[in-house]
């Protein structure tokens, strides 16, 4: 009768010992996971080539608005692109103009920093570009990023989202 009472008690154990080593391992491949998306957001701040994509758009005046992942910044060693929406105040129209913060710069001084609490500020300053003079991106060790436009002719505008690596389009045929 006694052993049929430590049965039971030996498969609580056992699972519970189970337990606890399988919240061991997962938690041990999520700080593994973590290392690993800090080394690459690394690779990506450090080899000058990666993508901003827009998520939250926060214009100076009026409500931050999400948009589609369709509006971006893209950021290699010899050349900037951006295809970003604005909303706010435009104080001169430059012609010609397309509308929103689109822009592609060859010619620009590119300052990479340290943050603080961990990750990158970096501010680019186009030669290039009468209207842009400056963008700055704040970039975390989890690829999280802030990016602010500072125009000649227009309130500056930011916005949320993240970086990823810079992925080359194959042409069509």
């Amino acid at each position: 009768m006694k052993m049929i009472q430590r049965i039971p008690k030996a498969f609580f154990f056992l699972f519970i010992l189970s337990t606890a080593f399988a919240i061991n391992a997962n938690a041990q491949t999520k700080k593994e996971k973590e290392a690993a998306k800090a080394e690459a957001v690394k690779n990506l701040v450090e080899g000058q080539r990666y993508v901003f994509i827009a998520q939250t758009v926060l214009p100076m005046g009026g409500r931050s608005r999400q948009i589609t992942p369709d509006f971006d910044f893209t950021v290699t060693k010899d050349t900037i692109i951006s295809y970003l929406p604005y909303f706010g105040r435009v104080y001169n129209v430059p012609l010609p103009n397309e509308g929103g913060v689109k822009f592609t710069s060859t010619d620009f001084e590119y300052t990479k920093t340290d943050a603080k609490k961990g990750g990158w500020d970096i501010l680019i300053k186009p030669r290039d570009n009468r209207d842009i003079q400056q963008v700055r991106i704040n970039i975390t060790e989890n690829g999280y990023a802030y990016l602010q436009v500072t125009s000649n002719n227009r309130q500056p505008i930011s916005f949320n989202g993240y970086i990823q690596e810079k992925v080359e389009r194959k042409k069509k045929k």
